[in-house]
């Protein structure tokens, strides 16, 4: 029996979490960091615009601080901005303009509910309890009651939010909708109360089944197999590309249950986790159904995201050749000492942005150390879906950018009309394919060379000093480089730009393991869409002969009601 195993299918069609460990992206505008030794704190970089500001300058203000714009495509989980605003107190005080655009309205509507947990007073939630329900949120497929019941009362609030935003601007002055157009506005809060229904049951989000049904498409005939299945993938694949801290009873609890993250005993894991829930369009019988299911990854896992990498060298020490931490372990420790930084934000609003008070109840700081800014010194601002391509005819974003994030699911996007946006000199990240499991060596180093093409293409080139990476190619873009010049064409020859992008046709399991079928007559109240950048196909596409790809149907996603 041919399986879909090694075709890519198991990481989906909507990303949930990263397949990349979290970024300062602070650092990233100073090539000079990378050579500094991981014990170093990070040195001013210096941000264009503006000049360089005093830290110790009280004359100093948020509006009047050189402002780093940051654009991310796909970002997912919000793990490179929080990262970012936890080391904030590092470097000078600035303002931070976050755009984010994702492929579809869950994507964003997690965003706010992660960072809206990140930042909730401490007088509300606890670290330890809001570092807990942010790891089973983000990253497990079932929940404990408790945390159940929070996602609910959350989901509740945003939803009376998102369409007022006068009240929306005053309780959440950190985020923007303005750029959504109303329709995905009416979208998200239809998001918002599907997570609030908590009186439906788990029956209208089975997230046990349709795990089950997902892995068993999957495997296919290796589905009595998948504990050796999985301890190939991680040992084989995961082990060797860097991810050794990986514990084989963790990878194998999130294949089997979907719960990476078991800080309670086993039984207390039962509700199922609605934000991973997510529409798509199937064939069925020959017609056009569309069904909420899940439809993320379920073979990497969202390990990797926190859990390899740490600060702190001794979690990753090793003893008798194996770790002595596991991911799981390593995340929750990274996750609360990220909350506990960021929870500062959260305390200056708390305190009407008055950093004396601030720095007076926690004690004076260290000589040198710039104060922690304010919540009003950044602001995540969401973009309209699929609007990557049409960004430059808008002279807000022509040439404002200095990073450009792109994660590896969204690398065909990455064309010139995108790197228009970002200012001459400005810095280029592209996430790599290194932890997906399906995709073999050969077509690894394929995709490195493809991201090259299309960074050259749009405009960068390869940033000089750059520490060697595997998981993320750095670019910058040349001074010399003016807005509305064209930048150069891809080679003849060259596979178009959507090739590492494969629309998602509905050729999945039947309609028995998957939630009912949404039903016509309210379209907004139940939105589904059909992604078109997925970080699952891409090895089916770097598989597939030149041409052999069709351009995304945009008639499907009109249909979608988003």
């Amino acid at each position: 029996m041919t399986t879909p195993a090694g075709s890519g299918s198991g990481f989906g069609s909507v990303s949930w979490w990263g397949l990349s460990p979290a970024l300062d992206l602070q650092a990233e505008r100073d090539a000079t960091v990378d050579a500094l030794p991981t014990t170093m704190v990070p040195q001013p970089a210096v941000i264009l615009p503006g000049p360089p500001v005093d830290p110790d300058s009280q004359a100093d203000t948020v509006h009047s601080n050189p402002e780093l714009d940051v654009l991310l495509l796909g970002s997912v989980d919000g793990r490179h901005l929080l990262r970012t605003l936890s080391r904030a107190k590092f470097w000078p005080r600035r303002r931070f303009n976050f755009f984010v655009l994702e492929n579809n309205l869950e994507a964003v509507a997690r965003h706010m509910l992660i960072f809206s947990l990140a930042l909730e007073e401490p007088e509300k939630m606890g670290l330890q309890e809001r570092s807990e329900t942010f790891l089973e949120v983000w990253g497990n497929a079932l929940l404990r009651p408790p945390v159940a019941a929070f996602v609910r009362a959350q989901a509740d609030l945003l939803a009376h939010l998102v369409p007022e935003p006068d009240r929306l601007e005053e309780q959440l002055p950190w985020l923007s909708l303005r750029a959504l157009k109303f329709r995905e506005r009416d979208a998200l809060e239809a998001v918002f109360r599907f997570w609030a229904g908590g009186e439906k049951g788990p029956q209208a989000f089975p997230m046990s089944r349709l795990w089950d049904s997902r892995l068993r498409h999957y495997l296919g005939s290796r589905y009595d197999a998948r504990r050796g299945v999985s301890d190939w993938d991680l040992r084989m694949k995961l082990h060797d590309r860097g991810a050794q801290v990986i514990h084989p009873q963790e990878f194998r609890r999130w294949r089997d249950t979907g719960v990476a993250f078991e800080l309670r005993d086993s039984s207390a894991y039962h509700v199922p986790n609605r934000t991973l829930a997510s529409g798509r369009l199937l064939s069925y019988r020959g017609e056009r159904v569309a069904a909420r299911g899940y439809w993320g990854d379920i073979a990497t896992g969202p390990f990797v995201a926190f859990g390899i990498e740490a600060d702190d060298e001794s979690l990753l020490r090793t003893s008798n050749g194996q770790p002595v931490k596991t991911a799981g372990e390593i995340t929750q420790h990274n996750v609360t000492e990220l909350l506990r930084d960021v929870a500062a934000w959260g305390r200056a609003r708390a305190t009407g942005g008055d950093l004396e008070e601030q720095q007076h109840a926690e004690g004076s700081p260290e000589p040198g150390t710039p104060a922690a800014p304010t919540p009003e010194s950044f602001t995540v601002h969401f973009l309209p879906l699929n609007s990557a391509q049409t960004l430059h005819h808008k002279s807000c974003y022509n040439g404002r950018f200095q990073l450009l994030y792109v994660a590896c699911g969204m690398v065909h996007l990455l064309i010139p009309e995108l790197g228009a946006c970002v200012a001459p000199g400005g810095n280029l990240i592209v996430e790599l394919a290194r932890y997906l499991v399906d995709v073999r060596q050969e077509q690894l180093q394929g995709f490195n060379t493809r991201v090259r093409e299309l960074a050259q293409a749009a405009g960068f080139a390869p940033q000089t000093g750059a520490r060697p990476s595997e998981t993320f190619a750095r670019f910058c873009k040349s001074q010399e480089s003016a807005l509305g010049n064209t930048v150069p064409a891809v080679e003849p020859g060259t596979p178009p730009l959507d090739i590492l992008a494969q629309p998602l046709e509905a050729s999945n399991p039947a309609l028995e393991g998957l939630t009912q079928p949404l039903q016509g007559g309210t379209p907004h109240c139940e939105p589904c869409q059909l992604p078109s950048e997925s970080p699952g196909s891409l090895s089916e596409v770097l598989a597939q002969p030149q041409g052999a790809l069709a351009p995304p149907n945009c008639e499907s996603d009109s249909k979608t009601g988003v």
